[in-house]
């Protein structure tokens, strides 16, 4: 354990990584969920067929070669992402991809009758979608995104693939020094854990605030 509080500051410099890795990839995620969950319940059979390509693409297939082929391939094509930028990108556009879902069934919840009221109250599709549809929605969206966060913030270790020093390379690094294999991913583990226990604390609250703001408004 003297090793891990000599190496404190590594260890403090990959957690503060991780999180704004997180925070920067959820912030894309969300956007990219909202958007492309809404646009698949779209008229349109193109905007259908470009939201489904990209939800089924980057759902089907492992985030870790999407960072890989962010970082390596695409310099091939002359663009060239730093390690931070191309995980966030890879972490951002995979998980918004399965919130997607999460979007698309909360929205698909709500009955036809809101919809036809909206539309007699001469609501253009935009005031339907901001004042009736999507804060019904939300409530049921947040316990999927719940899930989502966690699974994301647990998946930024794959960064360090990719040579990010977030909290699972520093304690790589640290292990290659020191080989104290068990303190080292033992408080590796523990971390995660907080973290994500934190994660699922902060939904808890926001599906409390939304819950008790839909029930004032309705």
């Amino acid at each position: 354990m003297s090793v891990l509080f000599q190496a404190r500051a590594s260890l403090l410099a990959g957690i503060a990584t991780t999180i704004e890795l997180f925070v920067a990839s959820a912030l894309i995620a969300v956007a990219m969920s909202v958007i492309s969950g809404t646009l698949r319940l779209s008229s349109s059979r193109v905007v259908r067929l470009i939201t489904t390509v990209y939800v089924e693409v980057f759902r089907g297939t492992s985030v870790v070669v999407q960072m890989f082929w962010l970082y390596f391939a695409l310099p091939a094509f002359g663009i060239s992402l730093k390690a931070f930028p191309a995980a966030v990108i890879a972490l951002g556009l995979c998980f918004g991809a399965y919130g997607s879902e999460v979007v698309r069934g909360a929205l698909a919840s709500i009955p036809k009758q809101q919809y036809e009221a909206a539309v007699a109250l001469n609501m253009s599709a935009a005031d339907r979608m901001r004042y009736i549809i999507f804060p019904q929605a939300l409530v049921a969206m947040l316990p999927g995104y719940t899930n989502i966060l966690i699974l994301l913030l647990k998946s930024t270790s794959a960064a360090s693939l990719i040579t990010l020093p977030e909290l699972t390379f520093r304690a790589e690094s640290l292990n290659q020094v020191t080989f104290d294999t068990i303190p080292i991913f033992s408080v590796i583990l523990a971390v995660y854990f907080v973290l994500a226990l934190t994660v699922s604390s902060l939904m808890r609250k926001l599906e409390h605030m939304a819950g008790f703001w839909r029930a004032k408004i309705a």
